[in-house]
């Protein structure tokens, strides 16, 4: 069952991204390298509540 999350830049906080992921292979909180177009770099994004 793959669950909804969304992904929050570190530097500015803004949520930007909205994805899915697996909780069983994966059940720890995801960070990737995004796109931060508040930031206009590309920043860790943090997954949020």
């Amino acid at each position: 069952m793959r669950t909804r999350i969304t992904l929050a830049c570190t530097e500015c906080k803004q949520r930007n991204y909205n994805t899915t992921k697996d909780k069983k292979a994966h059940p720890d909180r995801m960070e990737l390298r995004k796109y931060c177009r508040f930031c206009r770099k590309h920043t860790a994004h943090k997954e949020t509540k």
